[in-house]
């Protein structure tokens, strides 16, 4: 049976594999589908950030999702609540047809809840259960706000991004950071289960001088890296594209994500070659979401020349501006020396504490 317009009103508290599953079934079975995303200001996971998820999800041309704000409280034995969120519901599908959209009236309202039918009765329009006991997807947003790690394989790639822990590995040159953001990956890849998809995100920043590097050599066969001129806008490009690739693993990952370097980590690149911080590159900072800075100590690491790096004196100069600079912004960080088998040691340890601390969020407004 086609129905000309579906109804699918949820908070989406994060958007989950049977919320795609109610939403696709409806859009299969209607004309036109209108998906209001109804949120409390109380909830920690931003309204705009649910609707683009939904949005990229579900893409079909004949589905509308809708943003509301639902402040009123909970209680399905009271006729005047329920008449006002209803009327929060009617104002998201006026805001439609305040945008150009033909709106026809709701005949059919698409629910797993229990609600649903009294839902619909309110709508005048047909109730279609879709898979109410949730024995396709055994998941809901409460299960999923309590343990996403135990719920992330009903969890879509936006959310995957948004949610995922993110370690960064930084320090100055040939100081391990690379060798220990591989090992820390691949330590909890070993793991298995959901961590079996941990991966490492490599320092743009050096395939980018590299890439400068080559095409100077064009010109000029002996020139080297110290040899180059620098421009901020090339540390934003950097940092730019290295939170690019952060981002695209994310989604695509475990709850952990392992950064070799980050946009902070840039912007103390920026001062050593320009003299000063860069705003541009400070604003990719300030876009970032990362849980834990692991700062890898020079101490007892023998500085090794390959051809691209500055020098053992600005080594020593770069550690201590990252000891500084992580204090003075107060970032959550762990500093890690001796020998490689007690770093990994010491930063296994930290990122534990972090993932055993698992996700906060608000709680939502609850039935009476």
């Amino acid at each position: 049976m086609s129905h000309r317009h579906g109804l699918v009103i949820g908070k989406f508290y994060p958007p989950h594999a049977g919320h795609h599953h109610l939403i696709d079934t409806a859009a299969a079975a209607c004309d036109r589908l209108t998906v209001i995303c109804a949120a409390a200001s109380v909830e920690s996971v931003p309204l705009a950030d649910r609707v683009a998820w939904l949005r990229e999800t579900h893409p079909q041309p004949h589905v509308e999702i809708v943003p509301v704000v639902d402040d009123i409280e909970i209680d399905y034995e009271s006729d005047a609540i329920w008449a006002a969120h209803v009327n929060v519901f009617h104002a998201g599908l006026v805001s439609l047809a305040g945008l150009g959209v033909d709106v026809p009236p709701v005949d059919a309202v698409f629910s797993s809840e229990a609600y649903g039918a009294e839902l619909a009765r309110r709508f005048s329009a047909a109730h279609v259960p879709v898979d109410p006991p949730r024995n396709r997807f055994p998941v809901s947003g409460t299960a999923v706000r309590a343990d996403p790690m135990a719920s992330w394989d009903w969890l879509a790639p936006p959310v995957r991004g948004y949610l995922a822990k993110r370690v960064v590995v930084v320090g100055a040159e040939s100081s391990g950071t690379t060798t220990l953001a591989r090992a820390l990956a691949a330590h909890y890849a070993s793991r298995g289960g959901v961590l079996a998809a941990t991966r490492w995100v490599p320092e743009y920043g050096r395939t980018y001088c590299e890439e400068k590097l080559a095409i100077a050599r064009l010109q000029d066969p002996s020139r080297w890296i110290g040899d180059l001129p620098w421009a901020t806008e090339e540390f934003t490009l950097i940092a730019e594209r290295h939170l690019a690739l952060e981002d695209a693993a994310a989604r695509s990952g475990s709850p952990l994500l392992i950064c070799d370097t980050d946009a902070f980590a840039t912007s103390v690149w920026h001062e050593r070659y320009l003299g000063s911080p860069s705003p541009s590159v400070e604003r990719v900072h300030a876009r970032t979401r990362h849980d834990l800075w692991i700062l890898t100590d020079t101490t007892g690491v023998p500085f090794e020349q390959d051809g691209w790096r500055d020098g053992e004196s600005i080594r020593e100069w770069m550690s201590g501006r990252f000891r500084e600079e992580l204090s003075r912004r107060d970032l959550p960080h762990l500093v890690v020396t001796g020998a490689h088998e007690d770093r990994l040691a010491a930063a296994t340890e930290a990122v534990d504490t972090l993932l055993h601390s698992g996700w906060i969020f608000a709680d939502p407004i609850g039935p009476r």
